[in-house]
Order: structure tokens, then C-alpha cells, then sequence
């Protein structure tokens, strides 16, 4: 097993080489030559193929792994004082923006695609966040306007989280009621309540421990600990682990960071966890596309492309919306945002979860495949020239 992930970090790393080196986003690369991969009979390569596009390995890696270094890496870094500023724009696309998303994802596969209410809700919640893995990675290669990318990481962190609550909510609602609605209503606030009260806890005491002790060291295994710690234990409470994570990375970013890091520690720190994201991120696009190989996207083909067009129209009707009470946010960073709303390895993860019993489930994962594919090789290949051509610095 150690063999198969040295490989694929091999190969990771060497893609993600050459993307540099023609600079371009590496993201779309890994996808790609996971599809080559999976596709091609390489020799020597089969065995590594199997064990890597195994369902249970990648929900685990990604879900239980990857996800925790990833959003605590992200939450550690954003500086509290700019997302503070910025809190109107954030907070409307990552609650309002995201529920609009949900609706309008859910409404359109119910009514159009003609899915069962179950499928389109669960569908409706898998496309109703931005994938924070495949946002931060992309858009951080682009030195974008730094208020926009404080905006379009902000929202990436917060709606994933609400996303995750939401795919929860529709995994287990097979019918639609007033009494439903008001306990999904009081599922949501104590599943997010509860992840911002177990993050808060953590990322304070850690900060502490933090202000009492000066080895670097020590204090990178102390977020270690902070990040996959809270995760675990708001899961285990059934409240969001995503939420969790991503408060407590902010609270040892700015108030551990205030009370106690050194600079020293600072710098180790955020090394650290830069590297584990890294390639945390390039081991995940490569198995994304290791897990889309396999998927059989000729049934129902009209379904799938359909899903397409809804998410799209689904996101920019959302972003529309939402922005329209900040007249603070130029026209052109809306269409960018909208564009950027990219797909990822969470919305695959979370499907890859759901029961086999349940009789969608295939139609649900190709549809969602393809979502990601679709993002990742067309969204995220010319979000570069929109920028260029929307005048964007």
C-alpha cells in the first residue's frame, strides 16, 4: 500500500513540474493524466490503478486525510482583519448564495431532469458549494486582486461547510413537509452551531498552549493535533467537522498568532502546512482522475450533459442574486466569481458515501463526475483569460 501512494506522489509531483513549467494550473494536469492512467493499459501501472480508483480509499483519503490539512492550511493563512472587512460579500455568497444554489440546483433537476425529489436534493447539495481544494489551488496561481481572492476563499471555506450540512439533510429526507422542513431548519443550526462552538474551543485553547511554549516544533504538532482533532471530534458529535476545522485555523492564525507565536514559529508553521497542502492537493486531482476513468458517462447522456447547464445557470443566478445587496462588488469580479464556482474532489467524496443500496446512485455519480471534469478542464483552463479579458489585475 506505502508502494502504490509513493508511486502516485511520483507522479504527481512530476506533473505538477511540467504544469509549472508551461504555466498553467496544475489542477487541470493531474486530472488529466488520471484519466490518461486510468484509461491506458500502462504497464506496471494496473495494480496501483485498482487500489487508487477503489471507492472506499479515495472517500477515506480525501474525507478523513486530506480535507483537515487542506481547509486548516487555508484557514490559518487568511488574515482575520481583511475576511472582517469583507464580511458582507462572504457571508451573502456563503449562506444566501449557497442555499439559492441548493434550490435552484434541486428545483431544475426535479422539474427538468425529471429525478426522483431524494436525487435532486442530494444533487441540488453536492453542486451547491465551491470545492475549496480546487478554488484555493487555482486561484492562488493567478495573484489575483487580493480583495477578490480574500472573497473567493472566504466564501470557499464557509459554503463548504454549509454544503456538507445540507448533503447530510438530503441523504435522509425522502419526502417534503412543513415538520421536515422545521427539524431539517433545526438540524442545519445545530450541526453549524455545533461546529463553530467545537472549532472556538479548540483554536482558543490551542492558541494558549501556544502563548506559553516557544518551539516550533512542538507548536506545528500542536495544530497537527488542533486541525484533525476537531474534525474527528465534531464528527463524532454529528456536527460539521468542515466548520470546525476551518474556525479553529482562523483562531490560532490571529489570535494564537498575536498572543504568543513567535516569528520563527510562524514561519515553520505556515511552512509546514504549505507543503502537507501541496501535496495533499496534487495527490487528489491525480486520483480524481483515477475515480472518473471508470465512471461510465454514455447512459443517460442527455441527463448528464442537462446537470451541466443547470449547475452553470444555477451559479450565476445565485452569485447575481447574492451580490446584488453589496453594490461594493464590481460587475466583471461577479462573472469571475460565478466562473470560478469550480467542482472537486468534496462533491465526489460525499457521493462516494452514499449507500450502494440507493437506486440513483449511479446517475448521481456520473452526473457528478462530470460536474467536477467539466469545472476543473474548461472552468479552470480559461479563468485566466477571463480575468485577462474582464480587465481584472
Amino acid at each position: 500500500m506505502i508502494t502504490y501512494w509513493i508511486i502516485l506522489l511520483a507522479i504527481a509531483v512530476g506533473v505538477v513540474f511540467i504544469a509549472e513549467k508551461v504555466k498553467q494550473p496544475y489542477p487541470t494536469f493531474l486530472v488529466v493524466m488520471g484519466l490518461i492512467i486510468g484509461l491506458m493499459p500502462i504497464p506496471g501501472l494496473r495494480e496501483v490503478k485498482v487500489y487508487a480508483a477503489n471507492d472506499t480509499v479515495f472517500q477515506t483519503t480525501v474525507i478523513f486525510i486530506f480535507l483537515s490539512a487542506l481547509l486548516g492550511d487555508a484557514a490559518l493563512k487568511l488574515p482575520f482583519p481583511e475576511l472582517k472587512v469583507n464580511k458582507k460579500p462572504i457571508s451573502l455568497l456563503a449562506l444566501l448564495g449557497t442555499f439559492l444554489t441548493f434550490l435552484i440546483i434541486t428545483s431544475l433537476s426535479y422539474f427538468f431532469l425529471h429525478l426522483s425529489l431524494q436525487e435532486a436534493l442530494i444533487f441540488g447539495s453536492l453542486m451547491a458549494a465551491t470545492d475549496p481544494v480546487s478554488v484555493l489551488s487555482i486561484f492562488k496561481s493567478m495573484g489575483l486582486n487580493k480583495r477578490l481572492s480574500i472573497i473567493v476563499e472566504g466564501e470557499s471555506l464557509a459554503n463548504d461547510g454549509v454544503a456538507v450540512v445540507l448533503f447530510q439533510i438530503a441523504v435522509v429526507t425522502t419526502a417534503l413537509s412543513l415538520t421536515g422542513t422545521l427539524t431539517a431548519l433545526l438540524e442545519f443550526l445545530k450541526v453549524v452551531s455545533g461546529g463553530i462552538l467545537i472549532g472556538g474551543v479548540f483554536g482558543f485553547v490551542a492558541s494558549r498552549i501556544t502563548s506559553r511554549i516557544d518551539h516550533y516544533l512542538v507548536e506545528t504538532g500542536l495544530s497537527i493535533i488542533l486541525f484533525y482533532g476537531s474534525f474527528q471530534l465534531a464528527e463524532h458529535f454529528d456536527v460539521s467537522g468542515v466548520i470546525a476545522v476551518v474556525v479553529s485555523g482562523i483562531i490560532l492564525g490571529t489570535y494564537g498568532r498575536n498572543v504568543g507565536m513567535s516569528d520563527l514559529t510562524h514561519e515553520k508553521v505556515n511552512a509546514f502546512w504549505e507543503t502537507v497542502a501541496f501535496l495533499s492537493n496534487a495527490l487528489i486531482f491525480l486520483l480524481v482522475g483515477l475515480e472518473v476513468s471508470r465512471i461510465d458517462f454514455l447512459h443517460k447522456g442527455w441527463l448528464i450533459a442537462g446537470s451541466v447547464v443547470i449547475v452553470l445557470v444555477a451559479r450565476f443566478l445565485a452569485v447575481y442574486i447574492s451580490l446584488a445587496f453589496d453594490k461594493s462588488i464590481p460587475t466583471s469580479w461577479k462573472f469571475i466569481i460565478s466562473w470560478g464556482g469550480l467542482k472537486g474532489s468534496l462533491s465526489i467524496a460525499l457521493i462516494l458515501g452514499v449507500t450502494p443500496d440507493f437506486e440513483g446512485k449511479n446517475l448521481l455519480l456520473a452526473m457528478t463526475f462530470t460536474n467536477v471534469v467539466f469545472s476543473l478542464l474548461i472552468q479552470g483552463t480559461t479563468l485566466k483569460k477571463l480575468v485577462s479579458a474582464l480587465g481584472v489585475k
